[in-house]
């Protein structure tokens, strides 16, 4: 006997919940505490599965039976009735903008507003482009480990374990801004930390000897391939920051009059500014370089567009090309260059190279009444290093 309107309001509650049937596998469950709920009992697969359709008078028995029909179409078609309904669930909880590719861009604009480095957003951009790849459609309180984990593996079966361990620490970050503005409540990255294959970090390679470090200034003296490559080169080797700071600079940062680079602190790794003294042939470098880029922003800019700084592979890739190899030499080497001569020497004192490389120091007392200290002492070992250079290049 087909249901009425009439006949579901006189439905009255018992002590166990019971049915009364439409037609079709539709019927009402009324429970206990007086609640009538709509049921749809149907078979996919040869196996009996039940339907949940909403609540009495929420939805009408128009409605109900509306539902009902559209759910025995899609079982017409083959489709499962309960797989369309997660389905839409899932669209609605993204189109609220619970998705991970969403939470991660509002954490995005968080740090970038916390004033990060460049670099250090170019690289968890990079990152976030991999995570998407996977999770970016996902509502971030349906995603598990096992879910992450298979992205990470994806990582590090190609070698890169150092990226897959960044890869979860990112991920891990997007959950905690999403649990600390009530997006989800757990992070499952936190059960993936002993996870992955835990390589031991290698310093990067660098020229210790000063006869070899003559060797790498004639070879780049005498490098053939870019102008600007050969003089950011150069350039990198006497101010000593570290390559994406330089590859960055534009020429609003420098003062000749003062021979001063202030390097902004978004482009610094601890966010702070720097400023670098620089000696007679850096400024002649300098020139050379604004006799070529001056008309642009960038004083390194890429081949490809002058708007973009020069690739970070593009120093590295001149390295190999002048014979040395990735395990004797890189771009972010001439720091360790630096530092050891310089300390070796004797000369200096270790506080003032350590400000040379824009070190924080580690006690923020100790760092905050130590920051206006050593400039004329960086003055004076920045002259110092670039004569060394230039006498072990004519050696």
């Amino acid at each position: 006997m087909a249901l009425t309107d009439a006949r579901i309001r006189n439905l009255k509650p018992r002590e166990k919940p019971f049915k009364t049937a439409d037609y079709d596998g539709l019927y009402v469950l009324t429970n206990p505490n007086g609640s009538k709920l709509w049921r749809l009992k149907y078979r996919f697969m040869d196996k009996e599965r039940l339907l949940t359709l909403g609540k009495y008078p929420s939805v009408s028995l128009a409605d109900a039976r509306q539902a009902r029909d559209d759910a025995r179409e899609r079982l017409a078609q083959g489709q499962d009735p309960n797989d369309t309904k997660r389905q839409k669930t899932l669209a609605a909880k993204i189109s609220h903008g619970n998705s991970f590719s969403k939470i991660a861009e509002q954490y995005m604009a968080k740090i970038i507003k916390e004033g990060r480095a460049e670099s250090t957003l170019a690289k968890i951009d990079w990152l976030m482009d991999m995570a998407n790849a996977d999770l970016g459609s996902k509502p971030i309180t349906e995603i598990t480990s096992p879910m992450v984990l298979h992205t990470l593996k994806k990582v590090e079966t190609k070698g890169n374990y150092e990226t897959a361990k960044r890869l979860r620490s990112q991920i891990g970050a997007v959950f905690r801004f999403a649990i600390a503005n009530a997006l989800a409540e757990n992070d499952p990255t936190f059960a993936l930390r002993d996870a992955l294959v835990n390589v031991k970090a290698t310093p990067r390679a660098a020229i210790l000897d000063k006869a070899v470090l003559g060797g790498l200034m004639r070879s780049i003296d005498g490098f053939d391939g870019q102008t600007t490559t050969r003089l950011g080169m150069e350039l990198l080797a006497i101010v000593v920051t570290r390559p994406g700071e330089l590859r960055h600079a534009r020429w609003e940062e420098f003062d000749f009059d003062q021979a001063v680079w202030a390097v902004p602190a978004p482009r610094m790794k601890m966010r702070k500014p720097h400023f670098v003294p620089l000696p007679a042939r850096a400024l002649e470098i300098l020139e050379e370089l604004r006799m070529l880029n001056g008309w642009g922003q960038l004083v390194l800019p890429s081949i490809k567009s002058s708007i973009r700084p020069m690739s970070e592979n593009t120093m590295n890739a001149a390295l190999r090309r002048m014979g040395y190899g990735g395990d004797e030499m890189t771009s972010h080497g001439f720091r360790a260059t630096f530092s050891t001569i310089a300390n070796e020497s004797g000369l200096w004192n270790p506080d003032a190279i350590e400000k040379a490389l824009a070190h924080v120091e580690a006690n923020k007392v100790r760092g905050a009444y130590a920051r206006g200290q050593y400039w004329d002492e960086r003055v004076r070992m920045a002259n110092w290093w670039s004569g060394l250079l230039s006498d072990l290049r004519t050696q």
